[in-house]
This record gives C-alpha cells, structure tokens and sequence, in this order.
C-alpha cells in the first residue's frame, strides 16, 4: 500500500461494496420484471435482449462497486493493475458465456422456424456455442497479456494429428453438416431408408441423426451412413402426400355408381378427419378384373405421412357402410372347381374313381 489505511477509506470501500452488490440485486429484479412483460409479445427478441442482460447487468454493477473500493484502497501500481485485470477477465468471461448461450438460442430458435416443428439441429447450435467460447478465451487471453499466436500454431499442428486420429468422427460432422446445409434432410421430416429404417428426424448432431419410430423407438444413424444410403423423404418436395387405398366390387356392380359412392364417401372423409386435405378432388381408377371382382383404388390426400392412418381408417369404415347401404357388393374370393365325370374313363396310369 502507498499508505496506511484509514476510517474513511473502510468506509468507502464498503459504500461502494454495497452500492455494486445493492445495484445488482434491483438491476436483476427489475430486469425479471421486464422479461415477464416481454414474454407476452410476439417480438422474440426483446426476450433475448432482456434474458442477455439479466446476466450481463448484476456482474457489471458488482464489478464497478469492487473496481470503485480498490480505487479508494491505498493500493500501489501493480496491486491495482492486478485486481483491474481480474475485473476485465471475470467480466469478458461473463460475457462470453452469456454470448454463447444467446447465440445458440437463436440458432436453435432460427432450425425451429425452418422445419416448423419441435426438432433441434444440434450440431450448428454446438458448433456455434464452441465458436463463441473458443473466441472468448483467445480474447481473454489477449487481454491478460498471454500471446495467442504460439498457442495457435501448436493448435494448428496438433489439429492435424487430431485429425487422422478422429477420421471417422470427422467424417459424420462434415456429413451432418452437408446434410442440413443442402436442407436434404430437416428435424421432423419422416425418411425412410433403403436398408428399412424409417421415422421422423427428431436431431441431427455432430456425430450421429436420430430418427423415433412410429412405434416412439429410436434408430441412431451415423451420420456418414445417411449421406450415402438411398433414402425417400416423405416432406419434400412437400409435406402432403397422396394416400391410396384399394378396393374391390362385383362384377354385376354399376361402376359409375361405385364411383360416384366412392367420391362422396371420399369427400366426407376429407372434410371430417383431423389430417386431411379438404379441397383435394379424390379420384377413383378402375384397373383390374380380378377373380372374384373388379379391383379400383382411390386416391386421397394427407396433410404428412402419419395422418394418411387415420384417413385410411374411416374411409374404409365409411365406404363399407355406404356399400351396405346402397347395395354395393364387395366379392369374396371365390374359386370354382371342375370335378372330372365319373363315367369317363381314367387317365392311363390313374385307377378309376
């Protein structure tokens, strides 16, 4: 110290102290306050900007009333000098953590408003996160006088080392991000592969896309594998999808008849049933005289590939009332056998009946 320490100066120090942390408390509060009236628009950023400095606004109220007090302290030059270097690096480490976190939301938050359901793409928001905490560092490092260029150069050289260590690794990163970067394949698309697997993207991380299965079972694919298999993506080029159901009636049937049962029965359905599409014109195609029947099917349209269940469902359930009602036959399958007369001779080789 360049003297000795005296009343007033305690007294300083602990104004201040108490100013910083009394600062803090009331910034935090009123800034609750402010994120619950936030919270009620329908702006998303004021609740970024409000959640930002939540954070940000009590460290650097409490770090001014600490840099104020050691102000007033009779501290010498290097003494002084450390605790401002202390304040700037808590302050930048802050910082960098709350950037980190805030922009990882949005990223989050901008793959959410993309595919239009509740998916994550996980591995921009990780590499973005990693990003911003890897600039933090080199700043802060920077800052408290450590030089970065050695420490970027041995990165540099053992990033290579690294690299043919973790090829595999690699390779389902860059894999994942080709994938979303050409929008090939978006959390809460339904896929399905050439080797079977099917379901909806629910992530698509640095090293592997989960897929849950209808039956709420994940499949767990590498991502190196998704970018080389043959894969059908049942949301693109859109999410409706046509549903086709067959059907068979009598021959002795009036098919314009059927067929204008068929639509109406169609039209119900599409109207009535959480998942369809109401202005789709159903269209019934005749295509086989089968054995015991003529076969037809008819083709609806599902608002994306689980509702065509639903669709599939009460039309098959309506259409078969409806042929009960107008006298519609639906055929069983029937087969009818010759028998060989008795009174004629057997075959060489084959006793008589």
């Amino acid at each position: 110290m360049n003297r000795a320490l005296t009343l007033h100066d305690v007294i300083v120090v602990g104004a201040a102290l108490v100013c910083g942390a009394a600062g803090g408390v009331l910034l935090r509060v009123a800034l609750r306050w402010l994120g619950e009236r936030a919270r009620s628009t329908r702006w998303s950023g004021d609740d970024i900007i409000v959640d930002t400095l939540r954070t940000l606004a009590p460290w650097a109220s409490m770090a001014a009333g600490v840099a104020a007090a050691a102000a007033a302290l009779p501290l010498n030059r290097t003494v002084g000098h450390d605790v401002n270097q202390t304040l700037v690096a808590v302050l930048i480490l802050v910082t960098t953590v709350t950037a980190a976190r805030v922009v990882a939301d949005l990223v989050r938050s901008l793959a959410l408003s993309r595919s239009g359901v509740a998916g994550t793409a996980s591995i921009f928001v990780n590499i973005t996160r990693i990003a911003v905490l890897a600039m933090g560092v080199l700043i802060l490092l920077e800052t408290l006088g450590v030089s970065i260029a050695p420490l970027l150069t041995a990165l540099g050289v053992g990033g290579l080392a690294v690299a043919l260590a973790l090829q595999d690794t690699l390779a389902n990163l860059f894999a994942g991000v080709h994938i979303l970067a050409s929008k090939t394949v978006q959390p809460g698309h339904y896929i399905r592969l050439s080797s079977g697997e099917e379901g909806y993207v629910v992530d698509i991380n640095w090293r592997n896309t989960a897929v849950r299965q209808l039956s709420d079972n994940l499949v767990i694919i590498p991502n190196a594998k998704l970018g080389n298999t043959i894969m059908t993506n049942f949301h693109q080029p859109e999410q409706q999808m046509s549903v086709m159901v067959q059907a068979r009636v009598g021959y002795g049937s009036d098919l314009d008849h059927v067929e204008r049962v068929t639509i109406e029965v169609a039209g119900k359905v599409m109207s009535g049933v959480e998942g369809g599409v109401v202005d789709h014109e159903t269209s019934v195609r005749f295509h086989t005289f089968g054995e015991s029947g003529i076969d037809f099917s008819v083709f609806l349209r599902a608002l994306e590939f689980s509702d065509q269940y639903l669709i599939k469902h009460e039309f098959m359930k309506e259409l078969h009332r409806r042929f009960r009602a107008e006298g519609i036959e639906i055929p069983l399958p029937t087969r009818t056998l010759v028998l060989p007369d008795q009174d004629r001779a057997p075959l060489p080789g084959r006793p008589a009946i």
